[in-house]
């Protein structure tokens, strides 16, 4: 399962509605660029969707879930916890598996950071630990990527690197972005969040960053 159709979506914080009610259908093959102002619900929608679609999709929350204490590889592991059983969780927690060790360093390598794997996530800087969140949700290998800002922390470069990465890997992904320019280049569709709900949803060949703009 990688598409999906969601109708009737809502969301409330403190008795006010910050989402919907609001439909979105996604196909197969779509990726979508969630654009607009912070606070116009482009989190709030990402976690809906997460929900509706649990156990289907690789996650990249905003505040990226990462495990402090724990090395770089076990926050990239995670990914895939459910996949596997709990005595086999139980002993990579100690002693990792040479296969895994070596899939998890490839994707590190793909992000730049192989020497990275076994520094705990504490120490590392924003961009790092967001290309950590950016390396679990690879090594999960859902059909669907749901992403909030997966490169808002990264230098240009870098962020084209892992923009290129994720079109790659993911069939269809929905992704938060603030950068049009990103979005405009690695999303097919444009589908721009205001006050909870679409104020725009266009393939992204027939816009400009000017049609973008007063969104924000």
């Amino acid at each position: 399962m990688s598409g999906f159709d969601l109708t009737g979506l809502t969301a409330s914080f403190g008795g006010e509605r910050v989402i919907g009610p609001l439909s979105l259908s996604v196909r197969e093959g779509d990726r979508v660029a969630l654009v607009g102002r912070s606070g116009a619900g482009k989190s709030t929608l990402i976690n809906l969707i997460h929900q509706q679609v649990q156990g289907h999709s690789s996650l990249v929350p905003q505040n990226l879930g990462l495990v402090n204490a724990l090395q770089v590889f076990h926050n990239v592991y995670m990914g895939r916890l459910d996949a596997n059983a709990t005595w086999y969780n139980t002993l990579t927690l100690v002693r990792p598996f040479a296969r895994d060790s070596r899939e998890v360093k490839a994707l590190l390598e793909e992000l730049a950071m192989p020497e990275k794997v076994w520094i705990p996530a504490a120490s590392l800087s924003g961009g790092q630990r967001q290309r950590v969140a950016i390396a679990r949700a690879l090594y999960r290998k859902a059909d669907l990527l749901l992403a909030d800002e997966p490169v808002s922390a990264l230098d240009g470069p870098t962020a084209h690197l892992v923009m290129k990465l994720l079109k790659q890997r993911f069939r269809t992904s929905v992704i938060a972005l603030h950068d049009v320019e990103l979005a405009l280049a690695y999303c097919t569709r444009i589908v721009g969040i205001q006050d909870g709900q679409v104020a725009l949803d266009e393939p992204s060949d027939k816009l400009t960053p000017a049609d973008i703009m007063p969104l924000y």
